[in-house]
């Protein structure tokens, strides 16, 4: 049974394992393998997973101490990392985490939720609702990539 909860500072390495792994193991599909390993360098540790996570409403899904997935919501609507483990792809967890993201930002009055989707995350955030603004390319240690700028709009609930 998976729970949608809100991060631990203890989830921190699970987190890091997960991201690190999953961007190896399934967006090596869509990116090259140096884009992928510049993406999710060998240091896991390259990003202080604690105080980023803190610092947002970091939504984990746990499967009984097995994180499935996470997502991040800044209080001005833009996610930022969302991911789901390698072994928990097509299995519903990324629509339990989305809808947690999206419970919460009509909480915070958000109006408009915004990602830079990355080729492969792109389907899935059309499956939600989310409709491109723009492609792009952005760098990240020495390495370019194309990725999404996509947005949904959200109306408030009579």
């Amino acid at each position: 049974m998976i729970k949608i909860r809100l991060f631990e500072p203890q989830d921190a390495e699970q987190l890091a394992q997960l991201f690190h792994e999953t961007v190896r193991a399934i967006n090596i599909h869509d990116y090259s393998c140096s884009q992928v390993r510049a993406w999710a360098p060998d240091d896991i540790h390259f990003r202080n997973w604690v105080e980023a996570c803190s610092s947002r409403f970091t939504y984990v899904a746990d499967d009984r101490g097995v994180i499935a997935g996470f997502g991040e919501l800044e209080p001005h609507g833009h996610i930022d990392c969302f991911y789901c483990h390698k072994d928990y792809q097509h299995c519903g967890v990324g629509r339990q985490i989305y809808q947690a993201i999206e419970a919460k930002a009509f909480e915070l009055s958000v109006n408009r939720l915004f990602v830079e989707a990355s080729i492969t995350a792109k389907p899935f955030f059309q499956r939600m609702g989310f409709a491109v603004v723009k492609e792009q390319t952005v760098s990240c240690r020495d390495e370019t990539f194309v990725n999404y700028v996509m947005e949904k709009l959200l109306e408030k609930v009579a």
